[in-house]
């Protein structure tokens, strides 16, 4: 990441760490996950450092740099991206897309699978504290009348780990619940509290839940035989280059005739050329070619 006067820091208020050395920040922590930082987050960046400063007793953020560069666990590196991302999501958000999978896209996808193919496989990344995937797995059990006929895998990914920790554990307050009607409440949920509930154990238990950092091509050759890849508002926090490879990392990940849905103010026509664009009824998704 070049040395971008975005972060200014005359732009955003006070600031607590040196312009240069949040330069050197925010270049180490772009080659690490891909996010470029800008100048709408330099308070947020700054309160975020001072932390992880004060929690692991370094004297300054040089200092903390070197230790996470050297670290050998990688423990620190992670609790920075934890502290770095943040998770604000919903259950059935953006549902048209939901609604598209349902009606449409699973059964492009069925129709072509043969005995002996593996499962459906539908991925979630990023999948912030797990309502996304959970609402995939809901959508498709009361709205794809084939659901019964197909082994369904459901993948979810997140590079923080403290939200998949939340994502495994499913409970959920009253803001994260406000799209879930009375009857699919009481089907997937059980109550623990006064404004508290949980996923069933069941569909807990169905979720493939995983750390994963999409900008690392070691972590992604991983992920393959995938048929729906659902990432949205995630490609926003990423320059043009961490774009393209991330659409190379999904198209490679994706079976032919796989489908990508991205969130309503991302369009991958103006990352890559890899994808062809799919106008459904319902939503626009984009699909690698079969061929």
């Amino acid at each position: 990441m070049a040395a971008s006067p975005s972060l200014d820091p005359g732009k955003t208020g006070a600031a607590i760490f040196a312009f240069e050395d949040i330069v050197c920040f925010c270049d180490f922590f772009y080659r690490k996950t891909g996010i470029s930082l800008d100048a709408s987050r330099r308070y947020f960046i700054d309160k975020r450092l001072e932390e992880r400063i004060a929690a692991t007793r370094c004297a300054n953020l040089r200092e903390y740099l070197a230790l996470v560069k050297f670290e050998h666990d990688g423990a620190e590196l992670q609790a920075l991206i934890n502290a770095m991302t943040v998770n604000e999501t919903y259950f059935f958000r953006e549902d048209y897309q939901l609604t598209c999978l349902t009606r449409r896209m699973l059964d492009e996808i069925a129709d072509r699978k043969r005995p002996g193919d593996p499962p459906i496989r539908i991925w979630s990344v990023p999948c912030s504290t797990g309502e996304e995937p959970y609402s995939i797995a809901i959508s498709v059990l009361e709205d794809w009348p084939r659901a019964s006929d197909f082994d369904i895998e459901i993948l979810a990914s997140d590079i923080d780990s403290r939200a998949l920790e939340q994502a495994r554990a499913g409970v959920y307050g009253p803001r994260a619940l406000h799209r879930v009607g009375p009857r699919i409440r009481s089907r997937y949920f059980e109550q623990r509290g006064a404004e508290s509930w949980q996923i069933i154990g069941d569909l807990r238990d169905s979720i493939d839940f995983s750390l994963v950092n999409v900008s690392d091509p070691v972590a992604m050759a991983r992920i393959r035989r995938i048929d729906v890849i659902f990432c949205r508002n995630l490609l926003i926090y990423f320059d043009d280059p961490s774009r393209r490879r991330t659409a190379e990392h999904f198209y490679d990940a994706l079976n032919p005739g796989g489908f990508i849905a991205l969130g309503h103010s991302e369009s991958m026509s103006r990352i890559s050329g890899l994808f062809a664009p799919r106008k459904f009824p319902e939503a626009l998704v984009h699909q690698r070619p079969l061929s």
